[in-house]
C-alpha cells in the first residue's frame, strides 16, 4: 500500500476505504462526483417528459394506451440497454462506457421537436430511456473505487443522489414550459418541445466532463491496468458467461425489480395520477411527484449504511435480512397508498414509501459487489436491468391504459407483488457467508465474516 499517494484512507488495492462526499480528492471522490452527475442528467432526461403529460397527449392526441405504451417503451429501452452496459464496463472500463452512451442518447431528445403522432411519441421514449443504463456503469464505478467496508454507501449515496433527478425534473420541467409559454409567447407545443433541449445539452455536457476528468480505476485507465493483470485473458464472452450462470444474480434482479422497478413506475404515473385523481393543476403535480425523487437524496444512501452497519455486524445474512425487512415495508405501504382516498393523506404515505422503496434499492445494492469479483459489471447488468424488467411488467399489467384497474388499485396491487417477490431472497446463500437462514458451510466455517 502506498498511503502518500491518496488523500484518503486506502486499502491494499487501493480502494477507498472511507467515504467523504464533500471532498473532490482525485481519483476517488473525483470518480463519485462524476458518477452521480452523469447519472442524475438521465434521469432528469428520461423523466423530462412525464411531467409534461397533461399537455403533451393533447398536443399529439395520445390515447390513455398511447401514453402507457409509451412509459412502457421508456423502461424497454433501458433493459436492453442495461444488460449491454454490464459486459461493456468490464471490457472498456465505466468511464469510455458511461460517457459514450450518455453522448449518443442526448440527442435523441432533440428530435421531439418533430414528432408528430403516437408512434413517434413512443419511440422517443424508448430510444431517451436507454440513458438509464448509466446506472450499472455508476455501481461498476464506485465498486471499483472503494473498498468493501464502505462499497454500500459509495453506491447507495451515488446511486441516491443521482435518482434526484427524476424529482428534480417533475420539478424543473413545468417551470420551464410556463416561462416559454408565458413570458417567451411560445404555443404549448412549441413550449414543451423547447423545453426538451434544456435536459439533452446538460446530458451532453456531463458526459464530456466524464471524459475529460474521470479515472477508472484508482491506479488509471481500467482498458491499461486489464492488460497488465494475468487475469486479464478472460474476454468479454467468458466474463459474460460466469455472470449469467451466478443465480444469485437473477434473484436480485427480481427483489430489484420491485423495489427500483416500482421506483420508475411511481416516477412515471404519480404527477399524471394527482393531476387526475384529486384534480391539482399541472404545477402542483409536479411538486408532489418531485417529493418522491427528492426523498433519494437522504432514502438510498440510507439502505447503503444500514447495509454496510448489518454487514459489519452480522455479516451477510445481516446485508440479507435488512433488504428482505425494508422492501416488505415498502410494499406494504404501496399497498396502503392505493387506499388513501384524500389528497394529504396520499402525500403523507407517499412521501414513507418513497423512503422505504429507496432504500431497499440502496440494500440490494450492499449485496452486489459480492456475487461475482470477476464479472461485477454483467451482475450489476443483471440486477439493474431487473429494475427495468419489473417496471416494464407493472407498467403493462398495471398501468399500460387498456386494463380494467383503476390506477390506485394498480398502486395497490403493485405493493403485493412487492411482498410476494421480496421472498425470493431466501434462496439465496453464500458457502463462505451463508444466507438468510444459515450460516456458512461447514468448510467455510473458518472463514471471517464479512465485513
Amino acid at each position: 500500500m502506498e498511503p502518500q499517494k491518496f488523500s484518503i484512507a486506502v486499502d491494499s488495492g487501493h480502494k477507498a476505504t472511507e467515504f467523504r462526499p464533500l471532498s473532490l480528492s482525485s481519483p476517488h471522490m473525483r470518480a463519485f462526483h462524476l458518477a452521480w452527475l452523469s447519472l442524475f442528467t438521465c434521469f432528469f432526461s428520461t423523466f423530462s417528459i412525464p411531467p409534461l403529460l397533461p399537455i403533451i397527449r393533447q398536443d399529439l392526441n395520445l390515447s390513455p394506451s398511447d401514453v402507457g405504451t409509451a412509459g412502457i417503451a421508456a423502461f424497454a429501452g433501458s433493459i436492453i440497454s442495461r444488460l449491454a452496459m454490464g459486459p461493456a464496463c468490464d471490457v472498456f472500463g465505466p468511464r469510455l462506457a458511461s460517457a459514450t452512451l450518455s453522448l449518443a442518447t442526448a440527442p435523441i431528445l432533440l428530435s421531439a421537436a418533430f414528432i408528430s403522432t403516437p408512434l413517434h411519441f413512443i419511440l422517443l421514449r424508448f430510444f431517451v430511456g436507454f440513458s438509464l443504463a448509466n446506472f450499472v456503469a455508476n455501481q461498476f464505478w464506485m465498486s471499483s473505487m472503494f473498498s468493501r467496508c464502505t462499497v454500500g454507501l459509495a453506491n447507495g449515496v451515488a446511486a441516491g443522489w443521482a435518482n434526484v433527478g427524476s424529482g428534480v425534473t417533475q420539478l424543473v420541467m413545468p417551470f420551464i414550459f410556463s416561462v416559454l409559454n408565458t413570458y417567451f409567447d411560445l404555443t404549448q407545443s412549441v413550449s414543451w418541445r423547447t423545453a426538451l433541449v434544456v435536459p439533452a445539452v446538460f446530458q451532453a455536457l456531463m458526459a464530456i466532463m466524464v471524459l475529460a476528468y474521470g479515472q477508472d480505476l484508482p491506479d488509471g485507465s481500467y482498458r491499461n491496468i486489464r492488460k497488465r493483470e494475468k487475469n486479464s485473458k478472460d474476454d468479454a464472452i467468458g466474463v459474460f458467461l460466469n455472470g449469467i450462470k451466478n443465480y444469485r444474480g437473477w434473484v436480485l434482479g427480481l427483489t430489484y425489480g420491485y423495489c427500483f422497478g416500482v421506483e420508475l413506475t411511481m416516477d412515471n404515473i404519480i404527477a399524471e395520477y394527482f393531476y387526475d385523481r384529486f384534480g391539482v393543476n399541472l404545477e402542483t403535480a409536479g411538486v408532489i411527484a418531485a417529493s418522491f425523487g427528492f426523498a433519494n437524496w437522504v432514502s438510498r444512501p440510507t439502505g447503503g449504511i444500514v447495509s454496510d452497519k448489518l454487514g459489519k455486524r452480522f455479516g451477510m445474512r445481516g446485508r440479507l435480512w435488512g433488504l428482505w425487512v425494508v422492501q416488505t415495508v415498502a410494499g406494504v405501504m404501496c399497498l396502503w397508498l392505493g387506499e388513501v382516498k384524500s389528497l394529504w393523506g396520499s402525500i403523507v404515505v407517499m412521501c414513507g414509501f418513497s423512503f422505504f422503496v429507496q432504500a431497499a434499492s440502496g440494500l440490494t445494492f450492499g449485496v452486489v459487489p459480492f456475487v461475482s469479483k470477476r464479472s461485477m459489471g454483467v451482475i450489476s447488468g443483471m440486477t439493474g436491468s431487473g429494475g427495468t424488467v419489473g417496471a416494464v411488467v407493472t407498467q403493462l399489467l398495471l398501468f399500460s391504459g387498456s386494463t380494467k384497474f383503476s390506477t390506485q388499485t394498480g398502486i395497490s396491487l403493485m405493493g403485493v407483488m412487492m411482498i410476494i417477490s421480496t421472498l425470493s431472497l431466501t434462496t439465496i446463500y453464500f458457502p463462505q457467508w451463508g444466507g438468510m437462514l444459515c450460516g456458512p458451510s461447514s468448510e467455510h466455517q473458518h472463514c471471517q465474516l464479512l465485513a
